[in-house]
């Protein structure tokens, strides 16, 4: 192998749109630096495909058939952190953002990207950074801000302070937090709890009570930021 071939980022698409990932298979093949090595249609397919040829690099979309890309992601970093994983995607309501980073993304782009940067992209996840898409990466930022009133630059605080600070939530409520930082809805978190509906959303009121947020997305920040979940 070249040198030249040693320094390409392998990447695994994962896509179900047919159009979209030959599109992006061939423009991401023809730049420097990117060596396309795989492709899946579905989630379930993404994930066996990412782990028995190892990408350096998967471009995961969020909605795919079979299992979505946040699970998918989930699964893959679970089995082989290694894998870094970039959501691919157009989705960019908070809800999809933090539970795709909660699942363990190291990257969200939105497909308005050019293949150009996307390439650039890769190339920066793969050697280990993290990278957010401008838009989202303020909200990002703001929301970590807002779940507790401080600056952005005060959150850097060591990780025993953060524990120090975490609220006791009991093991029924992180079960259910762990499900909203996943992305799932009330009625999705009952039925995979076996629960009532309104009983989660009694577990959600006490969950916000005791983070002190007004919302979900805020208790997703929250709980990751915290380590609760």
């Amino acid at each position: 192998m070249s040198d030249e071939e040693s320094k390409e980022v392998s990447v695994v698409i994962v896509e179900d749109h047919e159009f979209t990932r030959m599109g992006l298979k061939l423009s991401l093949d023809s730049l420097p630096g990117i060596k396309m090595v795989g492709e899946a249609a579905d989630g379930a397919e993404g994930v066996k495909v990412a782990l028995d040829l190892k990408p350096q690099v998967v471009l995961m979309d969020v909605e795919l058939p079979t299992m979505d890309g946040i699970e998918a992601t989930k699964q893959i970093r679970l089995a082989n952190p290694d894998v870094r994983v970039i959501m691919l995607t157009s989705h960019n309501n908070d809800q999809t953002i933090f539970a795709a980073l909660g699942a363990g993304a190291n990257g969200y782009c939105l497909k308005t990207i050019n293949a150009q940067q996307l390439a650039a992209v890769i190339k920066m996840v793969a050697e280990g950074a993290a990278w957010l898409d401008p838009g989202i990466a303020n909200r990002v930022l703001s929301a970590y801000a807002h779940t507790d009133g401080s600056p952005a630059m005060e959150k850097r605080q060591t990780t025993t302070r953060s524990k120090r600070e975490a609220p006791s939530l009991s093991p029924r409520e992180t079960e259910v937090l762990r499900l909203v930082a996943d992305g799932y809805s009330n009625q999705k978190i009952a039925e995979k709890l076996g629960l009532g509906l309104e009983t989660v959303k009694t577990h959600m009121r006490h969950i916000m009570e005791k983070l002190t947020v007004s919302d979900r997305t805020e208790a997703a920040v929250k709980a990751m930021k915290q380590g609760l979940v």
